[in-house]
């Protein structure tokens, strides 16, 4: 199973004011381990970088001036994709700058959620953690990722960070690379935390039974805390107090 953890930089916050994407960043995940290979792009958006995008990714036009447009690079974008599935944080975003981008192009490309699963990894911790913040920092902090290099949000770091945090999060991984490490090696593999799981061939664990004189200390405290509760023990509530057990 190959996925695409995939993050972008843009102008500004609209696609219907114009806004263009700068950056574009990709890391690869195939049967749930990062494989080292990465795409990152750099983009000429034709058109100036807002004040208020400007203090979140820091990416100057100046800086921009001598990339390539996003019709340039659009197919070597789409190329290391593939047929991939797709895991995205606010994923509606990303997507929309996206087809936006597609849409600009001749000719037209098909919307990117063609034939693949989009996964958002923001509904995902939504419903995962509901009530609680979940952007990339929170859930870094949740999940104990190193993110002390992510100063200013860049789409490369975005995306290994939340590769990593996407595999915490849904468990099941079979190796972890945490801490956003931006190597330029594209066939390096993971770290190698290997995660080891129990064989079926394992003895079976112990099983601990409690004695009839720990079970009547248990039993002994139940009734002082209801007493002391006026009877609002939520141990005891819709039920008499264990008796003990001839066994």
């Amino acid at each position: 199973m190959r996925q695409i953890v995939l993050d972008t930089e843009t102008t500004g916050l609209e696609t219907s004011q114009g806004h263009r994407i700068i950056e574009i960043g990709c890391v690869e995940l195939f049967n749930r381990r990062l494989t080292g290979r990465h795409y990152h792009q750099y983009i000429n958006p034709e058109r100036e970088v807002d004040a208020g995008a400007f203090q979140v990714h820091g990416i100057s036009n100046e800086m921009l001036a001598d990339k390539p447009k996003f019709a340039q690079i659009a197919t070597e974008f789409m190329a290391f994709v593939g047929d991939a599935d797709l895991i995205i944080h606010n994923a509606a975003f990303d997507v929309g700058f996206i087809n936006a981008e597609f849409g600009r192009l001749m000719p037209r490309l098909a919307a990117i959620e063609t034939n693949r699963t989009i996964i958002d990894s923001l509904l995902l911790a939504r419903a995962k953690h509901p009530g609680q913040k979940n952007n990339l920092d929170a859930l870094c902090k949740r999940y104990g990722v190193d993110n002390s290099q992510r100063d200013l949000h860049g789409a490369l770091l975005d995306a290994e960070i939340l590769a990593d945090v996407y595999l915490l999060m849904t468990g099941g991984q079979t190796a972890l690379s945490l801490g956003g490490n931006q190597s330029n090696n594209k066939e390096s593999g993971g770290s190698g935390n290997e995660i080891k799981r129990l064989v079926a061939t394992r003895k079976p664990l112990p099983v601990v039974r409690v004695s009839p004189e720990e079970l009547e200390l248990h039993n002994d405290k139940l009734v002082s805390i209801n007493k002391s509760s006026a009877g609002n023990c939520i141990w005891l509530k819709d039920e008499a107090v264990p008796e003990l057990s001839e066994s």
